[in-house]
């Protein structure tokens, strides 16, 4: 069973990967292009609720995660945010950085924020036939 934060950024159909404790989906609102969320399947409310073998696997998901994004989006900076405000599950936002834009699926997609903090409210907002060509690349990408 999938907590609620998981279903509202579009799981299963935007799934990425899994490991045993978490959740790689494309985020359907791409502030930068690539960007994730990282949802713990823990129920946790707080990020010290989380159990020792959670923070173990984290470190098998962020090395998957910052590959794949590393090979492709190439990033100069990548950002992790927690921003449990709306939805309350333990979950990270995860921003590739970088100047200028990059280009998939013939849009642009441009970091509004490069340099300074990300702009969150410009983004582009991916339908959810896209998000889901776009987890299925991404998913190819991380199998390899």
């Amino acid at each position: 069973m999938t907590n609620p934060t998981a279903r509202k950024f579009g799981y299963p159909r935007t799934m990425v990967a899994e490991t045993e404790h978490w959740l790689v989906l494309v985020r359907p609102q791409q502030p930068t292009y690539g960007a994730l969320v990282l949802v713990c399947k823990d129920q946790a409310t707080a990020f010290s609720d989380l159990s020792p073998a959670a923070f173990a696997d984290m470190k098998l998901a962020v090395d998957g995660i910052e590959a794949l994004l590393r090979n492709a989006v190439a990033y100069e900076r990548i950002n992790y945010l927690m921003l449990m405000m709306v939805d309350p599950d333990v979950h990270f936002h995860v921003l590739p950085r970088y100047e200028g834009e990059r280009l998939y699926g013939g849009r642009a997609f441009k970091d509004a924020g490069w340099p300074g903090p990300p702009a969150l409210a410009s983004h582009v907002a991916l339908s959810e036939e896209e998000a889901a060509a776009l987890a299925a690349d991404f998913a190819a990408r991380w199998r390899a």
